[in-house]
């Protein structure tokens, strides 16, 4: 089982900032990658940023400049810090997992926090 710790989603006008941070938990081997998705009404869940456990990172062109990604490994824990939100960046923002267990390495996601940027 894998067990996921999501906060700091809510509302914010556009401009402002937003920090999501995220802890992993469970019988899990190794943490491979962690990082963000977000998914949109009506459209498809995509990458916002991923880190890997080297710190080697990833971002979405439309956060680029924006977002930053940090992990703290010693806690299994992957921030999000969103600078310059903006009405476009509203969405389920979910946690990102890839992760090796007894029974295999795949990935995993937590449940999701809501950002609203709106005025």
């Amino acid at each position: 089982q894998v067990q996921f710790v999501e906060s700091g989603g809510g509302l914010v006008q556009p401009g402002g900032s937003l920090r999501l941070s995220c802890a992993a938990s469970g019988s899990i081997i190794i943490f491979y990658a962690m990082g963000w998705y977000r998914q949109a009404p009506g459209k498809q869940r995509e990458l916002v940023a991923t880190i890997t456990n080297g710190g080697r990172t990833d971002y979405a062109d439309s956060v680029k400049g924006r977002f930053a990604i940090a992990r703290d490994n010693t806690k299994n824990t992957v921030f999000l810090q969103m600078n310059s939100l903006k009405p476009e960046d509203t969405a389920v923002y979910y946690c990102y997992l890839d992760a090796q267990r007894l029974t295999g390495r795949r990935d995993y996601w937590g449940q999701g926090t809501q950002v609203t940027v709106s005025s």
